[in-house]
């Protein structure tokens, strides 16, 4: 629409708006969602829980944040959510993904996996439920 048919809209305005959809392109490209394209058809998936022991939950989550940072500086990993039930405290959810069962087997090789699965037995209930995941919807086209 020109100016004539939209009074009040002018050029400022409509320079704001371009900036607006030259940015929304931008956080298409770059923002949440982007990561989807690199997910291979059969990545291998894993989601898991753990819980903390009571009394044991700020310590198991001290012990656990950390590995956020290193495993998403892992380029084998793909994709890595540490999450916490906000109902129950203590209650963590994992969500990784990787190319393929061999790189996940790589990532719990790694120093870092194996010493905080030695600090479960004083700080967790019970050990990680691993639920090996197929993802069924391949990547966005």
């Amino acid at each position: 629409m020109s100016n004539r048919t939209r009074p009040g809209v002018g050029l400022p305005v409509l320079a704001s708006l371009a900036c607006v959809a030259g940015a929304t392109s931008v956080m298409a490209q770059e923002g949440p969602g982007r990561g989807y394209a690199q997910v291979p058809q059969g990545a291998y998936s894993i989601v898991a829980e753990v819980r903390a022991k009571p009394g044991k939950e700020a310590a198991l989550r001290d012990a656990t944040l950390p590995l956020v940072a290193l495993v998403r500086s892992d380029p084998k990993n793909l994709v890595y959510f540490l999450q916490e039930d906000r109902a129950a405290p203590g209650h963590f959810i994992f969500y990784e993904i990787f190319a393929n069962r061999a790189d996940f087997e790589a990532h719990n090789a790694m120093p870092y996996v194996k010493d905080w699965f030695a600090k479960l037995p004083e700080l967790a209930d019970g050990g990680v439920k691993v639920m090996k995941m197929e993802i069924l919807a391949g990547p966005r086209s």
